[in-house]
C-alpha cells in the first residue's frame, strides 16, 4: 500500500504527500519517484556492472544529461561506500556489497521515503550491522527510512518507531515493554 502496488480500502494514508485513498493511477509513477526501494533479493541486472545498474535507473526515471548521470552515480556510490567497485558484475560482490548496490540505487533520485524489505534477512551479523549504521546515516540525512524485519535483535540494537503488521491491523508497539 505505501508503494501504491495494493489499494488502500478502508482509513487514510500518506506518503510523500500523496494521499493514497485519492491517488490516480496516473500518478503512481510520480509517487515512486518519491520513494526508494531496497528489495530483499536485490533484484540487480547480471549483464550489467554496478554503475550500469545504476546508469539504467537513472535514464528510466528521465535523466538525460550523461555527465549529471555519473555524478549522481558517483555520489551515491560515494554514501554506500562502494565507489571502488563500480564496474564489478553483480555475481562479483559480497551480498552486502549487493545490499549496499541495492540502498545506492534507491537513493538515485533523492528520495524523500526508503522502504527496506528484510534488508538484512540474508547478511551475517556484522554486514547485517553495517546496512544498519549506514540506514541510521540516511536518516540523518531527512529520507525516512521504513524497514520490515522479523529479526528482534536489529531491532533492540537500534531502536526506533516500531509498526506492528499483523492481522490486517497496525499499531504503534512499545519495543522495550513487548521485548523486555
Amino acid at each position: 500500500t505505501l508503494y501504491a502496488e495494493v489499494q488502500l480500502l478502508t482509513g487514510e494514508g500518506y506518503v510523500a504527500g500523496f494521499d493514497l485513498r485519492r491517488l490516480r493511477r496516473r500518478d503512481i509513477p510520480y509517487l515512486r519517484r518519491r520513494i526508494g526501494i531496497v528489495f530483499q533479493d536485490y533484484q540487480l541486472l547480471t549483464d550489467r556492472n554496478a554503475f550500469l545498474n545504476l546508469h539504467y535507473v537513472l535514464r528510466a526515471t528521465g535523466w538525460r544529461n550523461e555527465s549529471e548521470i555519473r555524478q549522481r552515480i558517483e555520489k551515491v556510490l560515494d554514501v554506500v561506500q562502494l565507489s571502488s567497485k563500480s564496474y564489478k558484475m553483480p555475481f562479483e560482490l559480497s551480498g552486502g556489497e549487493q545490499q549496499r548496490l541495492v540502498i545506492a540505487r534507491a537513493l538515485l533520485n533523492d528520495p524523500q521515503v526508503l522502504l527496506a524489505d528484510e534488508p538484512t534477512g540474508n547478511l551475517d551479523p556484522v554486514t547485517a550491522d553495517g546496512i544498519m549504521q549506514l540506514f541510521r546515516q540516511i536518516a540523518a540525512r531527512g529520507c525516512a527510512v521504513v524497514m520490515s524485519t522479523h529479526n528482534t535483535a536489529l531491532i533492540e540494537n537500534y531502536p526506533a518507531r516500531a509498526i506492528l503488521f499483523a492481522q490486517g491491523k497496525i499499531r504503534e508497539v512499545d519495543l522495550a515493554a513487548e521485548l523486555g
